[in-house]
């Protein structure tokens, strides 16, 4: 069976003047539409760089063994064929922002090309389709997340996979399916697992699938099919089967890995949240908005939304919905059924996210709308493909389709661009790409673990947060271990510089001498003041009579095994505890060690003080 046109839409003789541009130049129209999309995502995407999850994905990647931490909790997602993709690129091109950026932009075409494929199922190939596709392509709904490498490893399988298994679906449901129904089956169910691998959201395909293919049997009988509904679904129970199934597994598996109930939740903050997202959110976006972006590094870029323009856009929107009721026949329950999607899919998300400490603004950031932007486009070709109530001028309605769809292209592009810019406003990408060339000019050194800056990743992200871990996957990089004999850090901005270590407690220096050393066996060396349980680090000198190792606690703490050389070094170790000594004990039969005075603290910058 032809896909240019819905099944059992009589295609209606019209004047020359009248007819539908050729097939061939609407494709070729489609294929200048996602040509342009991709390239405006590739500008985007330059001017982008790694943020927030990106890192934590790279640094559990880079410091995992095994593949057990592909099926951890990540911030209440369970997906481990995104961790794993993570962890493929991270091993072939640590920390490389453009093969990320490849990433999505393939990923971005896949999903492009599947929607435009369960578009032309849906209503065909004709203007009002392109026109739909087209507004998808551009829609602000879909910019945040495919732009930002964690969030589009979540999203944009999963809007593939919707868009595909949808597709398969609708033909399932036709009297003379073109594919045979165990095909739509399998590979329906197969496509659908891979999108749950991806991102648990995705166990909403099943559900999308079904409110589509039941529209489209219910607008195929009011232009003359004789289907039903319920013989559709009896003859496609195959596909339902197999949906079914795979969500199934996938709820066993998220409910034992995700512990989704755990965590604080509050109805109210829920509501706030689905409130803000669809008031400031959908409906703005629905006209192509919001134009003005702001940003509270490290957080992502939010839409700025006014008051008059969530008023403005309601009243817009609340007319096309009017409009499409009264010209277009079954548009009412298409409608119904596409605003409860989106308004429980991001209840779905908002009872996740709805701690307390939640701003609000979250909701402003559309990255949760993405599936949202697919039902909507589906439903728009849906009504506009089935029958009219009543006659309509054919130029008048082409004119106004033109000009609105031009209109609210326009709009998204400039929503975009402003987007660009407030995404642009990331210090992380200069901070990696200083920081790997310094920790590359360290290869042969010893340097202690320390946290990302705040504005780059913030400690609520611990242990990921810790630059052992971002950059476990480089090849030239310093050992990090618990002592050093050359205290380096790095600064804010990547670079390296000389560290020092703040003075909590001190102690006095040794009774000995480098000649004849206090330390040749356990001792304890006592600090002016006690220590609170904290990761702690001695800065002291010492002298020894010989290469070899000791052993050093700080208050009850694990100890640390630490080599020494023969003559007078610098030494610092780090070692978690509390107590009101440090004690030294050597291991090597016959070693002395002569101490001087010292002092127990912080690693810090001395610059950031200056």
């Amino acid at each position: 069976m032809a896909l240019s046109t819905p099944t059992a839409v009589p295609a209606a003789r019209a004047p020359a003047a009248l007819r539908r541009p050729p097939a061939r130049a609407l494709v070729f129209l489609a294929a200048v539409a996602l040509v342009a999309q991709l390239g405006l995502r590739i500008w985007t995407l330059v001017r982008g760089d790694f943020y927030w999850d990106d890192l934590i994905l790279i640094a559990r990647a880079g410091s995992s063994d095994g593949l057990g931490y592909l099926f951890e909790n990540h911030d209440g997602h369970v997906m481990p064929a995104a961790f794993a993709v993570a962890r493929v690129l991270t091993a072939v091109a640590p920390l490389s922002w453009p093969v990320a950026a490849v990433s999505l932009v393939v990923g971005q075409a896949v999903v492009s090309l599947v929607v435009g494929r369960l578009l032309v199922i849906v209503g065909g190939v004709r203007p009002t389709t392109l026109a739909v596709f087209v507004l998808f392509l551009a829609s602000p709904m879909t910019v945040p997340a495919s732009v930002w490498w964690a969030a589009g490893l979540n999203s944009l399988p999963f809007l593939a996979a919707a868009a595909w298994v949808a597709g398969d679906a609708v033909l399932a449901c036709r009297a003379a399916p073109p594919v045979a129904l165990r095909t739509l089956a399998i590979r329906s169910a197969i496509v659908a697992a891979v999108g749950v691998a991806f991102f648990e959201k995705a166990a909403l395909i099943g559900p999308i699938a079904l409110m589509v293919a039941v529209l489209c049997v219910r607008r195929d009988r009011l232009v003359g099919g004789t289907q039903t509904v319920r013989t559709a679904l009896a003859r496609s129970r195959a596909l339902w089967g197999a949906l079914a199934g795979v969500t199934a597994v996938w709820a066993v598996g998220f409910v034992v890995l995700a512990h989704p109930a755990a965590g604080d939740h509050s109805l109210s903050q829920t509501w706030a949240l689905v409130w803000r997202g669809l008031t400031r959110g959908v409906l703005p976006a629905l006209l192509g908005g919001p134009w003005s972006w702001a940003r509270w590094n490290p957080s992502p870029p939010f839409g700025v939304v006014s008051t008059g323009l969530v008023v403005a856009s309601a009243v817009v929107v609340v007319g096309v919905v009017i409009a499409a009721i009264v010209l277009r026949r079954g548009a009412g329950l298409v409608v119904l059924a596409t605003a409860g999607y989106v308004v429980v899919a991001q209840a779905l998300v908002s009872w996740n996210r709805s701690s307390t400490g939640t701003a609000l603004e979250l909701a402003q950031t559309l990255r949760y709308l993405p599936d949202s932007a697919l039902v909507i486009a589906v439903a728009a070709a849906l009504v506009l493909s089935s029958p009219s109530r009543r006659a309509v001028s054919p130029r008048r309605a082409g004119t106004v389709g033109v000009a609105a769809t031009f209109a609210v292209l326009m709009s998204s592009v400039a929503s975009t661009v402003a987007f660009t810019h407030s995404w642009a406003d990331n210090p992380t990408g200069a901070y990696l790409r200083t920081a790997t060339s310094s920790l590359a000019g360290m290869r042969d050194a010893r340097m202690f673990d320390q946290a990302l800056p705040l504005e780059v990743l913030l400690p609520v992200a611990y242990p990921d947060n810790q630059i052992s871990r971002v950059f476990a996957g480089l090849h030239d990089r310093p050992t990090f271990g618990d002592w050093t004999d050359r205290l380096l850090v790095l600064d804010p901005r990547g670079r390296r510089t000389d560290g020092a270590v703040t003075r909590a407690r001190a102690f006095a220096a040794g009774s000995g001498t480098c000649a004849r050393p206090e330390v040749t066996g356990l001792t304890a060396i006592p600090l002016d003041g006690p220590l609170i349980r904290w990761r702690w680090t001695v800065a002291v000198g010492y002298c020894a009579t010989g290469d070899g190792r000791i052993e050093v606690r700080i208050g009850d703490s694990a100890p640390v095994t630490v080599p020494v050389r023969s003559g007078l070094h610098p030494l610092y170790v780090q070692a978690r505890g509390s107590g009101d000594t440090v004690s030294v004990r050597p291991l090597t039969p016959g070693l002395g060690v002569h101490f001087s005075a010292g002092q127990v603290g912080e690693v810090y910058d001395p610059a950031l003080l200056g």
